[in-house]
C-alpha cells in the first residue's frame, strides 16, 4: 500500500485560553488517508473538523499524538516549508487569500515567494489558472469577481504551488448555489484528472454525498468513516448527531416508513428517480 499522504495517531488538540482552561477540541483522531482520493469531512459547527483541517498543514500543531504528512511529522519545524508545499489550504473566504490587485499577479504569489525562475512561475500561473477555468480572467481585479470565481482564483493560487493534496475548509459556505456548483465541479475534476488527493471540510450535505469516502465528526471524535451511501443509510443515527441526510436521502426513507421498498444508497436526484421509476413499473 502506497504511503498515507495524510495521517494523525491519537491527535488531540486543546485551545488556550486566558483562563487558562483549555477545552478538547480533537480527541484521540485516528486517520489515514490514501492518495487520490477524495475525502469529505462532516460535521456540526463545534465537531473539530476545522480544527483537525488546519493540523495538515500546521498550520495548529497537536497537543498529543501526532499528525505526517507524506511522512512527514508537522511538529518537525525545518520541515514545515515541505508540508505546506505538499498540503494546500483554501478557506472559507476568498477575500482573505486573495493579496494581488490582478488575478494572474495573485496566483503568481505563492511560486514567487518560493523564489522559482520567472519562466516556471509563468507556466505555473498559466496551468493553474486553465484548470479552474479561469484563464480569460488572468488581468483581471479579483474584488470584481463573483464569489466563485474568487474561490476558483483562491484554488489556482494553491495549485500554483503544486500540491499533492488540496483542503477546502468550508470553502463554499459563503458561496450561492452557482458559485459552490463551480467550485465543486473544480474540486472533482483536480481529483478525478490530476490524481490531487482532496479533503472536503463541510456542513453542505449534497457535497459530501461527491466524495469517495465520508468521515462524520462529533464532539471532536470520528463517529462515521465510509462511502457515503453507506454512512447516509444511517439516518437516524446522523439525526440524533445533530445532521441530516441529502434530500434523496431523506426521501426515500420517509417512503419506506410508510412502507415502500426503497433503498437508502440514492443519493443525487437521478438515482432517487430511477429507484421510484423501477418501484412504479
Amino acid at each position: 500500500m502506497n504511503q498515507p499522504i495524510l495521517q494523525t495517531q491519537q491527535l488531540v488538540f486543546r485551545y488556550t485560553t486566558e483562563e487558562g482552561v483549555a477545552p478538547t477540541v480533537l480527541d484521540g483522531i485516528d486517520l489515514t488517508i490514501q492518495p487520490g482520493s477524495f475525502v469529505a469531512v462532516l460535521g456540526h459547527n463545534g465537531s473539530g473538523k476545522s480544527t483537525l483541517a488546519k493540523h495538515f498543514n500546521a498550520i495548529l500543531l497537536p497537543t498529543g499524538g501526532k499528525v505526517y504528512v507524506s511522512g512527514l511529522d508537522t511538529a518537525d519545524e525545518a520541515r514545515l516549508l515541505d508540508i505546506r508545499c505538499q498540503v494546500g489550504m483554501v478557506f472559507q473566504n476568498p477575500d482573505n487569500q486573495i493579496v494581488a490587485s490582478v488575478v494572474e499577479e495573485d496566483v503568481a504569489f505563492a511560486p514567487e515567494n518560493l523564489g522559482l525562475p520567472s519562466p516556471q512561475i509563468r507556466q505555473r500561473v498559466d496551468a493553474a489558472l486553465r484548470t479552474v477555468g479561469m484563464e480569460s480572467y488572468a488581468r483581471h481585479a479579483p474584488h470584481l469577481l463573483s464569489g466563485g470565481q474568487k474561490q476558483r482564483v483562491a484554488i489556482a493560487g494553491v495549485l500554483a504551488m503544486e500540491p499533492a493534496c488540496v483542503v477546502l475548509d468550508e470553502a463554499t459556505a459563503m458561496l450561492d448555489p452557482v458559485g459552490r456548483r463551480e467550485v465543486l465541479s473544480t474540486v472533482r475534476a483536480l481529483n478525478r484528472e490530476k490524481g490531487i488527493t482532496v479533503l472536503l471540510i463541510t456542513h453542505h450535505m449534497d457535497e459530501a454525498a461527491q466524495a469517495d469516502r465520508l468521515i462524520v465528526m462529533h464532539d471532536g471524535r470520528v463517529v462515521r468513516d465510509g462511502p457515503p451511501a453507506q454512512v447516509f443509510q444511517d439516518v437516524e443515527g446522523l439525526r440524533a448527531l445533530g445532521l441530516e441526510v441529502p434530500e434523496p436521502v431523506a426521501l426515500m426513507y420517509a417512503l419506506r416508513q410508510r412502507g415502500l421498498d426503497l433503498p437508502l444508497d440514492a443519493l443525487d436526484a437521478d438515482s432517487c428517480a430511477a429507484a421510484l421509476g423501477k418501484l412504479l413499473s
